[in-house]
């Protein structure tokens, strides 16, 4: 009876799930990372440039001065999108996706500086990742949002009900 209680007046049961938001977090961080490497190894290879991690963390990597440069912030915008759709697919929820786009490029950020040993500090590393984050939680928001509007199917309910 009590669950029950808990349940009315709702469309969700929603309750603060550490362990729940913990997961969700590691499971886009690794996943994004993931995405994030293929693309860059595969942009590296068109364009016949050694394989380092530099181009993931490193902030002077970023510029448009060469193919180089200019392969990783393609691999960079690409990443954005399919952290999109791993946003969709891991939180399914509108409300979060600013939250968690925010979250992974802000431990991002922490991962570039603790790699660097100094904030980053070039116009070229903030505007793509403004620029991608802001693909990120728009491209996720709509994703969820076309979910969250989908039409609730009332034809097992039973009895014919005239609405």
């Amino acid at each position: 009876m009590s669950k029950m209680k808990k349940l009315t007046g709702s469309f969700r049961y929603t309750q603060w799930d550490p362990c729940l938001i913990t997961c969700q977090i590691v499971s886009m961080q690794s996943v994004c990372y993931l995405s994030l490497c293929v693309l860059v190894a595969i942009m590296e290879d068109l364009t016949s440039s050694t394989r380092t991690l530099d181009h993931i963390f490193e902030y002077h990597e970023i510029h448009v001065r060469d193919g180089e440069g200019r392969s990783v912030i393609s691999a960079f915008v690409l990443n954005a999108i399919i952290a999109a759709v791993a946003l969709w697919f891991i939180v399914g929820r509108t409300k979060l996706c600013l939250d968690f786009s925010c979250t992974y490029y802000g431990i991002h950020l922490i991962a570039c500086w603790m790699y660097n040993g100094s904030f980053p500090t070039t116009f070229s590393w903030w505007t793509l990742n403004v620029a991608c984050a802001a693909i990120t939680c728009v491209s996720g928001e709509f994703l969820c949002l076309r979910t969250e509007l989908q039409a609730i199917p009332l034809s097992n309910i039973g009895a014919k009900v005239d609405l």
